[in-house]
């Protein structure tokens, strides 16, 4: 493979397939913490770039070294996706009907929950290792790179949105939030799996 404009087109469709599912979990997050600040967005929308990164290069060194164990791994990508954010979703629903009348106060994600988060939502682009493995690895880590950037952009743009509709929904923002993780999480099980 050549440096050219098809590298860079092809990294940035893959960062915008893969983003898909953190824009969705950021979005969820900006329902549940209206009052989020930039700095907590940008390391937010970081730690999910940063995983969204990781993955492809984590499944691109898999590819190049223990492919026979990262095959027997894969069929359960979906199933820890699914286990991950019907958690995340549950508690985030459990809590917000516990809220009960009235009660505003907000507690955002912490910072456990955000690397579960981040896990789920990335943990399919391992098998992008697969599809960028006649890369070299410089080339792998810029698409990688490429994909991160695109994510994070992406996962700002979810924020930002969850956060003017958090506003406005105030008290049902986290029944809201957690609906959209299991959604979420029900979709990645179905798509992987059938």
């Amino acid at each position: 493979m050549e440096w050219n404009y098809l590298f860079l087109f092809n990294s940035i469709l893959l960062g915008v397939g893969l983003a898909m599912d953190a824009f969705s979990v950021s979005m969820a997050n900006g329902l549940n913490e209206p009052d989020m600040r930039t700095r907590r967005m940008c390391a937010i929308a970081g730690v999910f770039a940063g995983f969204q990164a990781l993955m492809p290069m984590l499944g691109w060194v898999c590819l190049h070294t223990i492919v026979r164990y990262f095959d027997a791994f894969r069929q359960f990508t979906p199933w820890i996706a699914l286990i991950l954010l019907l958690y995340i979703g549950g508690k985030m629903l459990a809590e917000g009907l516990k809220k009960g009348d009235g009660e505003e106060e907000k507690t955002g994600v912490t910072f456990m929950a955000l690397i579960v988060q981040g896990i789920a939502t990335s943990i399919d682009a391992l098998s992008v290792g697969f599809t960028i493995a006649e890369y070299d690895w410089l080339m792998a880590l810029v698409c990688s790179l490429i994909i991160a950037a695109v994510t994070f952009v992406i996962c700002m743009a979810g924020l930002l949105i969850g956060k003017k509709f958090g506003t406005k929904l105030s008290q049902k923002a986290s029944i809201l939030g957690g609906a959209i993780l299991i959604v979420i999480g029900l979709e990645i099980f179905v798509t992987g799996v059938f």
